[in-house]
């Protein structure tokens, strides 16, 4: 219980300075987090699966860490993203327009779950 105590007052302390500014933490957030999964078993794929995020002219292929079962992109990028996931196995999915906003410090996840007809 006093760890949690312990963390509580370290976050109050480095989230705010005396003069009540906003003081923004290091950690680097991603604005998209795309679950694939499969439309029949509703088990999520990853294996074969590219997933592809534009906003006008910008384009990132979002990455899956290996144990990881999500996407991740647009790394601090507020946007608005249309999300293209492909594979040989699966049919093509084109989303609608997805909005990432940012506050003052990093953007706010997205998370999206999308699942995937078999070819």
């Amino acid at each position: 219980m006093k760890y949690i105590v312990l963390i509580f007052i370290i976050f109050l302390t480095t989230c705010i300075d005396d003069d009540r500014e906003i003081i923004c933490t290091e950690q680097f957030v991603y604005g998209l987090n795309i679950t694939v999964k499969n439309a029949d078993t509703n088990a999520i794929i990853t294996e074969g699966i590219t997933v592809t995020a534009r906003d006008g002219n910008y384009e990132e292929v979002l990455v899956n860490m290996e144990g990881i079962d999500n996407f991740f992109g647009a790394g601090e990028r507020a946007g608005n993203y249309i999300i293209e996931i492909t594979s040989n196995d699966y049919q093509t999915y084109i989303s609608d327009v997805i909005s990432v906003s940012a506050d003052e410090c990093h953007v706010i996840p997205v998370a999206i779950e999308v699942l995937l007809q078999i070819n």
